[in-house]
């Protein structure tokens, strides 16, 4: 990405940019940022909002502001693993079953259609529950359902890919399978899974953040913005807006990848016309 480029950018992926940015580098620091520990007690439950504790305590009495820079630690952490690994899968068999064709393409993706027949949410939990909850487990359950998704717009675009004159030519040439993967077709796939994987990290975020509000995601003491707005639900009931800091810190930054996302498409097509 160019300076140049960014100086054209619309104001919303300028805003969207800075959000991420601003996540990545608490998520870094947040031991030198934050106030107290994650899991540190510095006061009674739910104290209000003060100079002391910013956004208050939670049910147990720790800093609600030292939990949320902790949280973007977690939440964004794992859900950038997640989808590099989800990726990695995704992309290595799509690749694959687009330039390999046709036996190894109609079982891959047969396999690929009866993972994707069952809802998201409810197979993570499934694999959650019948192998635990552990932050290995939450990164390696939720790349593996999610490559799915991945393979299938990998095999897409690497199909037309391929379909091309000049992998006709490679083929005619004697080039191997890894020939055409590397130096072929993921240099000119590559644009599309950037985007994709803008959106995939969104899908990640909020399904780890689901997953942590339903009890089965990230684990006490660690600080989540999914399990924060769980602990915390409670205040809404008593006029409390607390609740919605992480929440809105989940909206935010879903909002900001987004925001980049749909400029990064838009310079795209703007390209290919």
């Amino acid at each position: 990405m160019s300076a140049f480029a960014l100086r054209k950018a619309p104001i919303t992926a300028k805003f969207g940019l800075a959000v991420i940015v601003l996540c990545f580098f608490t998520a870094l620091f947040a031991p030198l940022i934050a106030p107290y520990g994650q899991a540190e007690v510095v006061g009674d439950a739910f104290l209000p909002w003060s100079a002391s504790n910013i956004f208050g305590t939670d049910s147990i009495g720790r800093d609600m502001l030292s939990r949320i820079i902790f949280g973007a630690r977690n939440s964004v952490g794992i859900a950038v693993v997640t989808t590099v690994l989800a990726f990695l899968i995704g992309a290595a068999f799509g690749i694959f079953a687009a330039v390999v064709r046709p036996f190894y393409d109609q079982v891959i993706s047969r396999v690929v259609d009866v993972f994707m027949a069952i809802p998201s949410l409810i197979f993570q939990l499934l694999l959650l529950a019948a192998f635990g909850v552990s932050f290995l487990n939450i990164v390696l359950i939720i790349a593996f359902v999610d490559s799915t998704r991945v393979f299938r717009l990998v095999r897409a675009v690497s199909i037309d890919i391929v379909q091309l004159d000049f992998i006709e030519a490679a083929r005619l040439r004697g080039e191997g399978v890894l020939y055409l993967v590397f130096k072929e077709v993921l240099p000119n796939a590559a644009g599309p899974m950037i985007v994709e994987f803008g959106v995939r990290f969104c899908y990640v975020f909020l399904s780890i953040a689901a997953l942590s509000f339903l009890g089965v995601g990230v684990q006490p003491p660690y600080a989540d913005w999914g399990s924060m707005v769980r602990e915390n639900a409670a205040l809404i009931g008593y006029g409390d807006i607390t609740p919605l800091v992480p929440a809105g810190a989940i909206a935010l930054l879903t909002v900001a990848v987004n925001f980049v996302v749909d400029w990064r498409l838009r310079v795209m097509s703007t390209v290919r016309d």
